[in-house]
Formats: structure tokens, sequence, C-alpha cells
């Protein structure tokens, strides 16, 4: 989408200030089209967490990931040890089904109502696999999204702890630290999914690439704990984590995460015609994050002692992530909904 216009800033803001008192509420700017939105298909319809009839998710008979999930992470560049951990704990959230109501776990169940052609479901099991530091940005601070592919090589054919192959139920995370830029960062996308090329890795691995975004455009892809310059006035809401760049990319994690388990080779679950530029689970509830979510509107979301606005728990922190596509009910659904 195009940002928004001066006019739609200042209906933003009077909305603001008249609504009535929520848990916590929050906007968000309307980013630049990413290649595999469905606004122009779409139109407006995927923004609102009621149904819709005009959204056709359907399934185009590839596999998704039936069996136990293994995340293996990639950090490109420098990355605190207290970012990692914000991380790692976000990833083995996703099947602590005793965390706290609402939860991550809860939020993966939606992703668990998709199947395979068997009737299989997605797995619950989510485990962190093996990690591989690649601190020394060994192909650069700009990366484009074939020389992203070159790094997961580099990463699965190291001489010293490779990261292990396995192309059935491995997840291959790329992360780039706040100073390295990649192919389309911050103009059309925070984070993106796909497999890798075996004439470049020499394997067929699903793969997902996000980016910390603090210091290169953090107001697009860490909203709503940093706000846009075009949208003064409005203050940020405080990270539950105290890192804007990271708190900002677990829900792109989360987002892209949740599109590998059920569209891994790009010929799974997806609605359109485009096989090369999916609509997935993910992208049809792009900016929801709570009941009455729509448009610029986030939803109603909750607010701790300290301040802090979240949606869900994990084992030990409170995180925000983006709600998912449920093709049962046919409308977005998150485990923070006030009528469940």
């Amino acid at each position: 989408m195009q940002r928004p216009s001066l006019l739609l800033t200042l209906l933003t803001l009077l909305t603001l200030l008249t609504a009535a008192p929520l848990p916590a509420i929050g906007y968000r700017p309307l980013p630049h089209l990413r290649p595999n939105s469905s606004d122009l298909r779409f139109g407006d319809s995927k923004k609102y967490e009621g149904s819709s009839d005009f959204v056709h998710l359907r399934y185009h008979m590839g596999p998704v990931l039936t069996g136990s999930i293994t995340v293996h992470t990639i950090w490109y560049g420098q990355w605190q040890k207290s970012q990692k951990k914000i991380i790692r704990e976000f990833i083995g959230s996703f099947s602590a089904v005793n965390a706290k109501h609402p939860s991550v776990a809860g939020w993966w169940d939606t992703v668990r109502l998709y199947t395979d052609q068997t009737g299989a479901n997605i797995s619950r099991t989510v485990r962190l696999g093996e990690q591989k530091n690649d601190r020394f940005y060994s192909h650069g601070k700009s990366l484009t999204r074939l020389s992203i592919q070159s790094v997961i090589k580099s990463a699965v054919t190291a001489k010293t702890k490779p990261l292990p192959i396995n192309p059935s139920n491995g997840l291959y995370l790329l992360l780039t630290s706040d100073d390295v830029y990649v192919e389309d960062f911050c103009g059309q996308v925070c984070g993106f999914h796909y497999f890798t090329f075996p004439s470049i890795v020499g394997y067929t691995l699903p793969f997902a690439w996000v980016g910390n975004s603090a210091k290169l455009c953090p107001g697009i892809c860490a909203y709503p704990f940093a706000v846009p310059e075009y949208m003064q006035g409005l203050k940020p809401l405080k990270s539950p984590n105290g890192d804007v760049g990271v708190d900002g990319m677990i829900s792109v994690i989360g987002h892209e995460v949740a599109e590998l388990a059920t569209n891994p080779l790009v010929n799974a679950w997806y609605a359109g015609q485009d096989p090369v530029a999916p609509v997935e689970i993910a992208d049809l509830c792009e900016g929801i994050y709570g009941t009455g979510g729509g448009g610029s509107y986030m939803g109603q979301l909750l607010k701790g002692k300290d301040g802090a606005t979240y949606n869900m728990n994990g084992i030990r922190r409170r995180y925000l992530v983006q709600w998912l596509w449920n093709h049962v009910v046919s409308y977005c659904t998150g485990p923070n909904a006030l009528d469940q």
C-alpha cells in the first residue's frame, strides 16, 4: 500500500483522541506494497478481522511441515547476547503449551489447523536447532536476495560446525544485524521467505530472512515501537523486551515461520493465482494484532504494569505478534481475541 495521505493521518490522530479507552491501542503505518501483498487483489477486505467472502485461500497439494519442525538460525553480523535470547525464547515458545494465556503456543494453534493432502496437521512441535554465527559479514554488509542464499550455503558447508541439512522439516532463519542492508529492505519488505536453489546451495531448503531495522527504518519495520517521521505527533509504544529493533523483528519472524510451515515450497496454502507472488496466511492479516483490528488500527492489545504493549506471552517474556488467517472460519484469529 502507499503511505497514507495527510488527510488520513489527521483523521487517524483525531480517532486516537476521541476513541473510547481500551486496554492498549496501536495504529500502524500503511507500508509500501510488498511483492506478495494482496491489497491490489482483494482491496482492503483482508485488513479486517471479520470474515470475508473475497478471500479464497486454497490448498495447492504441495507439502506442509507435519513432522517436528527444527529452526536453524544464522546470526549474520554483530548481535548482543540479550538480543539473541529474546529471539531464541520466542521460537522456544511456539510449543510451550503451559505458557500463560494468551500465549505464543495458542497463536501457533492457528497454524496447526492447516493440513497436507493426507489430512495430517502441521506439527505442534517447533524447536530451536543448531545456530551459526557469521560475525565478520562473510558476504558484506549489503546483501541481495541471491547472496542471502550464498550466506546459507556458507553456513551448511562450513568446515567447522556446519548447520545440518534437513530439507523435510528444517527451517533456516537468517537474521541480519542492524548495520546490514538487504535488497528491498525498508522500502518493500521487513522479511521474506522462499527456498534455496540447488544450483547455489546444493539443496532445496525452506528459509526466511528477517532484518533488524533499528538503524535503517524502525518506524516502518518496528512499528508501533517506533513511529515514522511523517506521522508527527504520534508517540511510539513501549516495547515489551526493551529492544525496539528486536521486538519489531519478533512479529516478522512469526509471520515468516507461519508461512514457511504452511507453504514451504510455495505450492501449498496460498490465495491468488500467482505462485511466484503468493498471498499467504500471514499476509492476509498483516497489521492485525487484536480484536477490532483493520485498516490502520492494530486492534485491542494488552498493556503491562510497566507500560509495555504486547498481545501474547512466551515462556518467560511478552511479545507483540500479528494474527493469522484461520481458513476454517475465514477470518484472522489470535490468542488474545476478546471472544475466546
